[in-house]
């Protein structure tokens, strides 16, 4: 049975095919990486009051939603800015798919910065063909062929990739 592709997914295909793919069979590298648990407390003390993970089908995992009916993931960094952008992207979507149209933004607390994020007509064809790409990668009995990345040294993924 096929997994249903999630945020998460989304993410990581902008980020690492390659991660992506070890992501999709499970293999989790993140215990103990340092940027993962950066990100744990970043989480854990950023928007307190807030309602946060609300999580859609094991598909879409919201970090919290305000009042004004706008979706907000919370990020570290934005160094990988246009991975979160998709990601916010596909869960506009998959909640659209849904009959729910709502905003969102990209929140980086210690950058204090935020960044809009809208659901254009012309995405929807781009994510529906990233959709495709997605199952096409996870599909194969390996992992895509490693390419070294500018973001390879920060990864929990790493030592892995280095076997």
């Amino acid at each position: 049975m096929e997994k249903q592709i999630t945020g998460v997914m989304m993410y990581y295909y902008y980020v690492c095919k390659r991660k992506l793919w070890y992501f999709y069979y499970d293999i989790q590298m993140e215990q103990g990486n340092e940027n993962v648990a950066i990100g744990k407390i970043l989480d854990e003390n950023s928007y307190k009051r807030e309602e946060k993970h609300i999580n859609i089908d094991n598909v879409i995992n919201i970090d919290f939603l305000r009042t004004q009916g706008i979706l907000h993931e919370v990020k570290k960094s934005n160094k990988i800015e246009e991975a979160s952008i998709w990601q916010v992207k596909y869960y506009l979507y998959y909640l659209k798919q849904h009959d729910v149209v709502i905003k969102a933004k990209i929140d980086y607390p210690l950058l204090k910065q935020t960044v809009d994020v809208e659901l254009e007509e012309a995405d929807v064809e781009v994510i529906e063909k990233t959709l495709e790409s997605i199952r096409e990668i996870v599909s194969k009995d390996k992992p895509p062929v490693f390419s070294k990345l500018s973001i390879c040294k920060n990864c929990a993924y790493h030592d892995l990739c280095m076997i």
